[in-house]
């Protein structure tokens, strides 16, 4: 395993979503310069994107999901693309409380940072 380093914040009335993918850019954006990057997710609207290609259906029809309508978050995706691109990503879908030790690192982080919010 490489180096280890934790962010974390929040933000008042949002959803898990914005924070799943908030959560995601912002570790990408704290990697210096172009990197291998493993990234652990229990989000399978994050993992399922990248793994299945969603992405790209996006931007060829402007930003729309399979229903013709806009992609939600589509701020947050498109900082999250721009980041994917920087790495070499690889997805790791985990499931959540299931005991995965860095998934549960990340539960603690969380709830620290609202405690702390």
């Amino acid at each position: 395993m490489g180096k280890e380093r934790s962010v974390t914040g929040g933000a008042a009335r949002t959803t898990n979503q914005r924070m799943e993918l908030t959560a995601a850019v912002e570790g990408l954006t704290a990697i210096h310069g172009h990197r291998r990057v493993h990234l652990h997710s229990d989000s399978a609207y994050i993992v399922n994107c990248f793994r299945d290609g969603w992405w790209r259906r996006w931007e060829k029809t402007g930003w729309k999901n399979a229903q013709r309508q806009p992609v939600a978050n589509r701020d947050l995706w498109e900082r999250l693309l721009a980041e994917t691109r920087r790495h070499d990503v690889v997805w790791h879908k985990v499931r959540a409380h299931a005991g995965d030790e860095l998934n549960e690192r990340v539960d603690t982080l969380a709830r620290e940072a609202i405690v702390g919010a």
